[in-house]
């Protein structure tokens, strides 16, 4: 369908003048009689006119090289594996501009590695760079010397407020904790316990695990109904012996523990430990659309799912570099994406559309 949108020669055509004369008012270039630049004007705002940014774009021929510094997606890190797709849809649609992307992936567990996949990422002389910032320290560093080499970068899944970046797309992290932190005391039967799991290597260098657990701690200092009681384990290596030992050490020490919060992604593998022991039924809350979360969802081991959009988070970092590089468009710095409760009922529907 032909499209209504106005353009400079209609606007030329109504005012009776040159398109190079619109053109000189309307982008403020050249000496152009009062009376006419304000007929232009007047005409422009009529026809509701707006100036194809994208067309300028093109025009300029401006080649961009974007950079992704994100976790390797394996089988244990599947909640990777959604963001490569993203990055795809947003150059796909970015096709007829001159932009190019190359995906630096790092081991999830390995500080060493990040800092070395740092310097492939620097190698590529990079105009804008997308990062998980995953270790905080490392990732500190990191951004700084992006800062330094004026180099703007946007963040996904967790934001560093000690950086200077251009924006963050993901979660509201401290309000999904509480938000966590309500669906467990809807669950949790009063005097009954609660115990939080953080499966992590290192907690005090992943900085959005323990925002979200403090989110979902400050959830229960003034609005929880219950008095529960707040256990907490850490397992820093979540093979399936350890899950065993570890979590069912716990709830052995703990008989009153009711319901289970898993920060992140792998709140399968506690569900594949509680299903397997038989253990009486737990209220496990966790994160993300993963396929085996998912199956444990379905069957009814894990009560609720929080999702995340990663596959949006990364679209939109491609989208919001380009605007700004190409188009001088500064993006909103916080742009929190809905926090999905997903629950046997409504899963497929998240499923089929995210």
């Amino acid at each position: 369908m032909p499209s209504n949108k106005a353009r400079i020669k209609d606007i030329a055509a109504r005012a009776g003048v040159s398109i190079g004369t619109v053109d000189r008012v309307l982008h403020e270039r050249g000496e152009v009689a009062e009376k006419t630049r304000e007929r232009i004007i007047k005409i422009a705002k009529d026809l509701d006119y707006s100036p194809n940014f994208l067309a300028r774009a093109l025009k300029t021929k401006r080649k961009l090289h974007l950079v992704s510094l994100l976790p390797e997606a394996t089988e244990e890190n599947a909640f990777w594996l959604k963001h490569p797709l993203g990055l795809k849809r947003a150059i796909n649609e970015l096709d007829p501009f001159p932009v190019k992307l190359s995906q630096v992936t790092f081991d999830l567990l390995n500080e060493k590695n990040f800092l070395e996949k740092t310097v492939n990422v620097f190698n590529l002389h990079p105009d804008g760079v997308i990062l998980a910032p995953i270790f905080k320290a490392e990732s500190i560093d990191f951004c700084n010397r992006l800062t330094k080499k004026k180099i703007p970068f946007v963040f996904l899944d967790g934001y560093l407020k000690e950086s200077e970046f251009l924006s963050y797309t993901g979660e509201d992290i401290f309000q999904s904790g509480r938000v966590a932190g309500q669906l467990t005391d809807m669950v949790t039967p009063v005097q009954k316990d609660i115990l939080i799991i953080n499966i992590v290597r290192n907690l005090k260098n992943v900085e959005h695990l323990n925002i979200r657990t403090q989110g979902f701690l400050s959830y229960f200092t003034k609005s929880a109904r219950n008095s529960e009681r707040i256990i907490k384990l850490r397992i820093s290596d979540p093979v399936p012996e350890n899950i065993r030992k570890e979590t069912g050490r716990a709830l052995r020490r703990n008989p009153e523990i009711s319901s289970i919060f898993v920060t992140g992604s792998k709140s399968y593998k506690i569900a594949d430990f509680i299903r397997s022991e038989e253990i009486h039924p737990l209220n496990i809350i966790g994160y993300d659309l993963l396929e085996k979360n998912v199956s444990h969802l379905k069957s009814g081991t894990i009560k609720f799912l929080i999702g995340q959009r990663p596959e949006e988070q990364a679209y939109r970092g491609v989208r919001k570099l380009f605007d700004f590089l190409s188009l001088n468009k500064v993006p909103e710095k916080m742009e929190y994406l809905p926090i999905d409760i997903v629950t046997s009922e409504n899963v497929n529907f998240f499923i089929n559309n995210h």
